[in-house]
């Protein structure tokens, strides 16, 4: 069945079946979530008992490769991990859980005597997360070993920001290549960190937008951050607006209203649809409506990055919302 591409910003991205999908090819932190859902996250030298506990594949680039996998994209993975196989239990059980979401993790590497990172995660009745991570250190320092092998086959680069040195060069290789590189800035920088500008998009958090640019407004943050590249820069605030920069001008996208249980993963599948709708060839306004789409029914199911929508969800919830819709 094939999808045909409408003339108007607020249908989603065409997807047609009787085409190659774009590979989009997600490179940074992989990490085993350890999920305990609480009614209040445990206050200092307070216990809680769990309503529910689960395992899940986690980290930004992870998370981003199952959503663009369940979106119809062809999904490929490059990111440090423990190892080897056999011994870091915690990689193993990562690298599983994407194969069985037809990710490609050949582009993965494991460091022998070295642990895939892990998270334990609270997710109170709000559907709110509170995160505790722990990683060897010497997992972000490893640098990919062949960038450019990495980069041939892609159509687009999504990047995150958590393992900054191993990134840069698969950047600077899709780069090299003219692709366009879409860094999730999740991790707080520096106003001119040089990611910003070998990127082509830059889709940041609201929380490292004001930690990076030193400016509670966003607006003025991504004023600020404007003054250190041409990249197109939006930022992400939850249930707020989305605000970008178009030609200068700031613009916003409201996001859709939905009863989040578990917000865990949402800005991955908010990055992951954004990608593949540029990859797809839509306009920015209207990859960040997908995107939001996407995020939005991942937030109303509780399994962090096992959420993520289908292609059909997403068409489909779309498809109810398009009145009224103007960017």
């Amino acid at each position: 069945m094939s999808w045909r591409k409408e003339s108007s910003a607020d249908d989603a991205p065409a997807h047609n079946a009787g085409t190659s999908a774009p590979l989009v090819l997600c490179a940074g932190i992989i990490v085993l979530d350890k999920v305990f859902r609480v009614e209040q996250v445990p206050q200092p030298d307070r216990k809680v008992e769990a309503k529910d506990f689960f395992i899940v594949s986690g980290g930004c680039a992870a998370n981003a490769a199952i959503a663009v996998a369940r979106l119809g994209g062809r999904a490929t993975l490059a990111g440090p991990l423990g190892g080897p196989a056999g011994e870091d239990g915690n990689g193993d059980l990562v690298l599983a859980a994407l194969a069985r979401e037809h990710v490609d993790c050949s582009a993965c590497q494991r460091i022998d005597g070295l642990a895939t990172g892990l998270s334990a995660i609270f997710i109170d009745s709000r559907g709110d997360r509170t995160i505790v991570t722990y990683r060897d250190q010497r997992i972000a320092a490893v640098m990919p070993t062949d960038p450019d092998s990495i980069v041939a086959a892609a159509d687009l680069v999504l990047a995150d920001n958590r393992y900054p040195q191993y990134v840069r060069p698969i950047c600077e290789a899709a780069r090299h290549r003219k692709l366009r590189i879409v860094l999730d800035a999740d991790k707080a920088t520096v106003e001119d960190d040089v990611l910003f500008r070998i990127a082509s998009h830059v889709v940041f958090s609201a929380e490292c937008l004001r930690a990076t640019a030193g400016r509670a407004d966003l607006a003025e943050g991504l004023a600020v951050i404007a003054q250190q590249t041409d990249a197109f820069l939006a930022v992400s605030d939850g249930p707020n607006d989305i605000l970008f920069l178009d030609a200068g001008a700031l613009r916003r996208l409201p996001v859709f209203a939905i009863r989040a249980v578990d917000t865990l993963g949402a800005g991955d599948a908010l990055h992951a649809g954004f990608a593949l709708a540029l990859a797809e060839g839509h306009s920015e306004a209207e990859a960040l409506r997908f995107g939001a789409a996407v995020a939005g029914i991942k937030c109303t199911r509780i399994g962090g990055s096992a959420g993520a929508p289908q292609r059909a969800e997403v068409e489909a919830f779309l498809a109810e919302r398009r009145v009224g819709f103007s960017v």
